[in-house]
Parts: C-alpha cells; structure tokens; sequence
C-alpha cells in the first residue's frame, strides 16, 4: 500500500514516500527532487513536469496552476490575482471559471485549472509509482494553502479523482511542515510546558505564516497568517519592471508587448535574485532579446532592497496577524523557522528578525519540508505503517457560519458555528424548528479573513421535502467540518415530540420506569425520529456530470500518452538498428554477407535513415514496426549465418563429448546393448564428420548446410536413445519357461 505526500506548488511539484527507515523524497526523470509545475501540447503528445519545461513547442506551457485555479473558484474579477494571470505567457478566459485551450491529436480541447492540476497530480502519481515497481498508488496526503476556500479545497479533491488518486487528507502546508519539524524532535514540550514555533513560508506566489504549539504528545496550530498574492515572484516582477523601463529608455525596445521576450526577461530576473541572495550585484546578459539587440543590465542588492520596500513591509503583516491571534507573546516564541522557495531574500530575514526579535532558524529544507510532511501524515493515518502517537490539531483558518430564512444560526459568542483558530475536524449539531422544507445556507463571516476579492459564499443545504406532523416539531442537523477542512450538512432529522396522559394516549409507547409505576394516571412520550434528505450546492464546485466528463477526458489523453510513448519507443528502435546495422555490416558481419546483400542492405540503411529524419519523422507506431520487419527480413538471414558460425564449434563439441561418454558407459552393458549403443555413436559421428567437412568447403556468407541447431537436435536424439537401453540394465533375462512374477502358480480352488 503506498504511503506517499504531495506538494503541488504554483512554480513546483515535489514527491515524497514514506520507508520503514524514514521519508524519501522521490526523483523525476531526471534524476532531480524538483519538478517544474509545468504541462505542454504539442500536435500529438502531452509532456509534464521536466519534460514540459524542456518543450520546444510553438506555444509556451502552461503553468501557475494554483493561481488559475484560484481564479476559477470564486475570486473576483478586480482583484490582483487576476491582474496576475495577465502576465501569464498563455490565453486564459475567466468568465465563468478560467479555461485555457489546446491543441492535441488535430482538435482544439478546452482545459479547466482542475483538469491541469489533475494532470500534475497524475505525473506525481506516476513517479510514485515507478519508485515502488509498479504498485499501483491510491492513498495519498495533498497539500494546500491555508487560506484555499471550500471550493479551491472541493476543486482539490476533483483533481485527485481525475487522476485516480485517494486523498486521506488535504494538509495545510505549514500543517505539514510544522509536523516534519516536531515528530523527530525530543526537546519540545517538556517540564516548562508546550514549546511555541512560528513557521513563515514565503512561496512563489504567496506568503503564509502559522503559530504552533508543541509538546510530547503531540502539535497544535494556534493561529493562521497569510497574504495570498505576496510571494518570491512579485520581487522577480520588481527587477522585470526595473530591467524592462531601462532598456526601454537605453535601447529602444518595449520587452512588456512581446510574450517570448518577457518570459526570457523574467527567467534572467529570477536568475539574478538569487545571485543577489549570495552577492552585492548582479549582471543581467542577454542575447537577441529583441529586434535581435542584445541586453545587458546590472543592480546592486541595496537598489533592489529599496525598490522591494512595501513587498518587504507586506512580509510582516501576516507575521503580525499569526501573532496576534495565536494569543501568545513574542517573548512566548521559542524560535522562526523559515522555509520557501521565495525566502532566500536576505532582506526578507531580515525584516523577520526585526518583528520576531529572534534571527530565523534555516533547520528544515525550504523545498522538501511540505511534501514529507504530508507524506508522514500519510504513514500516520494508513494501516499499514506503525507511527508513535503523537496528535496533530491544526486550526480554522476562516470563520464559517450558517443561515436560514430566519437569519443567522447563532452561538452565545458569535454568528460562526465553526469559528477562526478552533482545532478541526469538529461537529456540530444544532436543533431548528422547523415545519417544511428550508434552506441552510453557509458562509464564510468575516471577508477579512480570505484573500481579497473572495466570494463569503459556501454553498446551499437544502433540507427536505417533508411535512411536520405537530407545529412544536423540530429537526436537527448534524454538521461536520472534516480532514479537509470541508464543511457539510452530514445528517438531518425531524423530530417529533409527543407527551401526553396515558389515559388519552392508546396508541403511544408507554415509559413505565422511574416513581410513576403502577399509577393508574402517568404521562407517556413518544419520540418519532424521520431521516430527512439532504441536496447540496457548492459554489464553483465541478458538478457530477462535469467530474465524469473531466475523467473520460483525461483517459482519452492518458491512452495516447501511452500511444506515444509506445510509437517513440518503436521509432527509437528502428533509428538504433540503422545504426547498429550499419556497423555491423562493416565489421562483425562482413564476410557473412556477399558483396550485393551488402549493397542491397546499405542502401535500404540510408533510405530508412532518411525518411525518419524527413516525412518519417511523425508516423505512427505500426509504421515504424513495419519498416524495421522489412530491415529484419533482409539482415536476419546474415545475422543467422554470423550467430550459427560463432556457437557452431562449441555444440560439435558438446556433441562429441556426448558420443565418447554414452560408449564409456556402454562398457557396462550386455553385449547386444554395447553393440546398439556403439552403432548409434558411430552414425552420430559420421554424420558429424561428413557435415562439418561440407560445411568447412562452403563459404562464410551462403546459408550453412550444417546449422548448429541439427547438431544440437542430433546430440538430444543421441542422448534420448543411449538412455532408454541404460534404463532396462540390470533387467533379469527372459526365458520361456520363466516369465516373471507376473506368472507365478497359485493354488487350486474347488
């Protein structure tokens, strides 16, 4: 059973698997623990991960999956992430849910961000499973940003059935790291109390920041901070800005209208903060940029910390709300650790410190650190591995509340029923009156916990049809937030109450225990319990029908991935016997082939070499298995007469060291079996003799009169008779008068 944990960044996709000895993050086909969060078409194939970044396809791949996905599911369109998505170097519609399109297999297919992450979770899924040999991988844990809604988590889950996968949890991604961080460690939680952590994650595309409570028996989240749209590629987007005004102004190119120049642009911008982690400048050179000029740029890293000021000042503001509702001081805090791939800025450390008074712990690999995290929840929550106890509570990270006709349903304290900071998974059950069928309604309750611009709408219980049978009739709702941080009606039931005196009551169940026993006059309750059905509507959720369209859509791709795979495989098979062929001919089969077969061969070489590279190059995979079966049929009668003159000499011998042991033996037989024996030897022999001298006449490259597989037939035949005579020795003679104990006289019987 496989035990494995997912981080699907928004840049990157990583892997891990849990081992009896430990967590292993898994490598792609390239031998790397990373792999680009990044899928490309082309004419007829799908590539993922290194193969899509590595693509030369007239269209650049698709990629930032998590930010399309957020677009889809309920963000407005004025706000900054889809602002974000214009800067993508690919169409994408948003109306109704972004969608970009492709070209595959000579139609133009429609693609939703659930279908693109189902395809990255599939390539995930596909690495797992090569790295256990082939056993199919199911169960999984999945992480996710704090702040995902309920749709972007339900979207989640969508993805993962696409693509055949199983989760037994969507894992907040500090979640997750705070539980890497804590499981191993012996010096949390001891005599002083529960030791305090804030995590702060400075991704690619977003910031987030958990407060978290450690002890020996186990972890809790005490509070939650993010800032959705703040991640290490907005500071890339300040040098691209940078860069691109001053070769506008030094050499007279506009890089922001061109696509491809702005993703070259970007790419050296990326390149050049990194240098700037570790240096005081950074050089950015690049070649044929545009209207073929070459460009060339230089920053210092103070320049860049000045035009980075309000990024820098927006790290904090998260930092700060984790702080401060994780009800905890700062001198509470045991240590920072900070993790991501955007946070190698020395710059965002050094903000840290200052609002922490503590410098940032780096004890956690910024990478890897989700992605076994979740793989250990994964091993905690699967039967099949052994994992010393230890709780992990993470918290609401947004309050989330119900309404009814009748308004808000609410608790002593607050409108929410699952309120911000409280440990999940939790339940709820709450009793309405209620006559008729109604609506329950869930929200989130305060838009200042969600990324701005995100829709406070959930979805829509409706509750019923049913009919109360008394006006004092009520019905209770059970309500579950689980693992995943989805919320739903889980049951509802209508509930009807009857009490009244026994004397009146003929048809009621009477309750006879307690004082009121034997009295002739006593009250009687009757509560009837009725199952009420229950129809849900999850804003931007995918319907059913949507979900089984999206599966057979990814089946149809997936057979021709596979189809491809397999047609690769055959043209590379047919462009390696050219090759090896051709070598061949001149050494190794040169003097088993006459001086036509040769010509015949080289030529049919050459012709088949240049039609791959030609109108070869895209055929089908029946095409490149009947142009190597005609190769095969012109060498295979060389490669036969090669192959048989190589083993010849060593199976003569075999069969000659057959003959001399099969007449050593026969010395123990009777004579007329020695005799049948050396007969059979001497025919062998001769024949042996006669053949190998024909044979040594011929030459090399005619068909062999003597194949190595008649000696080697002649040899079983040999062998087959010389021991059917040595079974039957030692065999009592027969005579006529003797036959055995088979005849033996029996006695006469009246």
């Amino acid at each position: 059973m496989s035990v494995v944990g997912f981080d699907v960044g928004n840049d990157t996709l990583v892997a891990a698997a849990a081992r009896q000895r430990g967590i292993d993050v898994l490598l792609n086909a390239e031998s790397k623990r990373e792999s680009p969060a990044a899928i490309a078409f082309s004419r007829n194939a799908r590539l993922i991960g290194c193969h899509a970044a590595s693509a030369s396809s007239a269209h650049a791949p698709f990629s930032s999956v998590k930010r399309l996905l957020m677009g889809a599911t309920g963000r407005h369109p004025d706000s900054s992430l889809l602002r974000d998505l214009s800067r993508l170097p690919f169409p994408a519609a948003v109306g109704g849910g972004a969608v970009v399109h492709a070209d595959h297999i000579g139609r133009r297919i429609a693609l939703s961000p659930t279908h693109l992450l189902s395809m990255l979770l599939a390539y995930l899924k596909q690495l797992a499973e090569a790295d256990l040999g082939g056993a199919p991988v199911a169960d999984c844990v999945i992480s996710v940003p704090c702040y995902f809604t309920q749709a972007q988590r339900r979207a989640y889950l969508d993805a993962a059935a696409i693509a055949g996968l199983r989760p037994l949890r969507l894992m907040h991604d500090l979640a997750a790291t705070a539980l890497g961080y804590g499981l191993y460690r012996s010096d949390l939680g001891g005599s002083g109390g529960p030791t305090c952590v804030a995590f702060v994650d400075v991704g690619q595309c977003d910031t987030q920041v958990a407060v978290v409570s450690f002890d020996m028996s186990g972890m809790k989240v005490l509070s939650h901070g993010f800032d959705a749209d703040l991640g290490g590629r907005d500071f890339d987007e300040v040098l691209f800005e940078h860069f691109a005004e001053e070769f506008k102004d030094r050499y007279m190119i506009d890089v922001t209208g061109n696509v491809k120049a702005s993703m070259r642009l970007r790419a050296a911008c990326e390149k050049a903060k990194k240098v700037l982690s570790a240096n005081a400048e950074a050089v950015v050179n690049i070649e044929c940029l545009i209207e073929e000029k070459d460009v060339r740029g230089v920053i210092r890293r103070e320049d860049f910390e000045k035009l980075c000021a309000r990024l820098l000042e927006r790290v904090v503001e998260p930092c700060n709300r984790a702080v401060t509702d994780s009800r905890i001081g700062l001198e509470r805090l045991h240590s920072v650790e900070l993790v991501g791939s955007g946070s190698r800025v020395p710059a965002i450390a050094k903000v840290l410190k200052e609002f922490f008074r503590k410098e940032p712990s780096r004890t956690l690999n910024s990478s890897e650190c989700v992605a076994r995290g979740c793989a250990l929840q994964c091993a905690m929550l699967s039967p099949t591995f052994r994992v010393r106890e230890y709780e992990v509570h993470d918290a609401i990270p947004a309050s989330i509340g119900f309404y009814t006709s009748d308004g808000p349903v609410s608790t002593l304290s607050s409108d929410a029923l699952f309120r911000r900071g409280l440990p999940f998974p939790s339940v709820k059950i709450i009793t309405l009156q209620k006559n008729d069928s109604f609506s329950f309604d869930a929200y989130y309750v305060d838009a200042n916990e969600l990324p701005p611009g995100t829709s406070t709408d959930i979805g829509s219980f409706q509750i019923g049809p049913f009919q109360a049978h008394m006006e004092a009739s009520k019905v209770k709702v059970k309500i579950r937030l689980n693992l995943h941080g989805l919320v739903s009606v889980e049951s509802a039931a209508l509930i009807d109450d009857y009490q009244r005196n026994a004397t009146s009551a003929d048809h009621m169940e009477v309750d006879t225990s307690g004082d009121d026993m034997g009295h002739k006059s006593r009250s009687e309750r009757s509560i009837q319990r009725q199952e009420l059905p229950i129809t849900e509507y999850i804003c931007c959720a995918m319907s059913k029908q949507e979900l089984l369209e999206a599966q057979e859509q990814e089946h149809q791709l997936a057979y021709q991935d596979k189809l491809m795979e397999r047609t690769k495989d055959r043209k590379n098979a047919l462009e390696s016997y050219v090759y090896d062929t051709r070598n061949k001919l001149s050494e190794r089969y040169r003097s088993f082939a006459t001086d036509s077969e040769r010509e015949q061969i080289s030529f049919n070489l050459q012709q088949t070499e240049d039609w791959l590279y030609e109108e070869g190059d895209d055929e089908t995979e029946v095409v490149y298995s009947s142009k190597l079966e005609e190769l095969k049929k012109l060498v295979d009668p060389i490669e036969n007469r090669c192959n048989d003159d190589e083993v010849r000499a060593e199976i003569a011998r075999e069969l000659l060291k057959c003959i001399v042991d099969h007449r050593m033996a026969a010395k123990s037989l009777s004579a007329p079996e020695r005799d049948a024996v050396d007969n059979e030897c001497n025919k062998a022999e001769q024949w042996l003799s006669e053949g190998s001298k024909l044979q040594e006449s011929l030459p090399k490259n005619v068909d062999p009169v003597l194949w190595s597989c008649e000696i080697k037939g002649k040899e079983e035949e040999l062998d087959m008779f010389c021991r059917n005579i040595t079974r039957h020795k030692g065999s009592p003679a027969r005579t006529d008068g003797s036959r055995g104990s088979d005849h033996m006289p029996t006695p006469d019987r009246d």
